[in-house]
């Protein structure tokens, strides 16, 4: 089992900035991709950027250029900085983790960008 503890939402104005971070635990594979997914109200997860453990990245169309993703494989940790945040980013974000068929998902931390 992996154990993902997500730290970093909260409130924020349209064109501020957050830092989110992820922290793995248990038995966690070597090779895999670690990422953020957001979900607005709604059943839909969607994807907002991942990176894999040598280093690519992959963002949503709707956060290119404003997010960055980094990872710290010695820590296993994930940290998504959010830069000129707008308030349709206002979601649940949850951090991720995933090779294959396995795959571990937080319990999410909220953020809402609001005036």
């Amino acid at each position: 089992q992996v154990r993902l503890v997500e730290s970093g939402g909260g409130l924020v104005q349209p064109g501020g900035s957050l830092r989110l971070s992820c922290v793995a635990s248990g038995s966690i594979f070597s090779r895999n991709t670690m990422g953020w997914y957001r979900q607005a109200p709604g059943p839909q997860r969607d994807l907002v950027a991942t990176i894999t453990s040598s280093g690519s990245t992959n963002y949503a169309d709707s956060v290119k250029g404003r997010f960055t993703i980094s990872r710290d494989n010695a820590k296993n940790t994930v940290a998504l900085q959010m830069n000129s945040l707008k308030p349709e980013d206002t979601a649940v974000y949850y951090c991720y983790i995933g090779a294959g068929a396995r795959q571990y998902w937080g319990r999410g931390t909220h953020i809402t960008v609001s005036s």
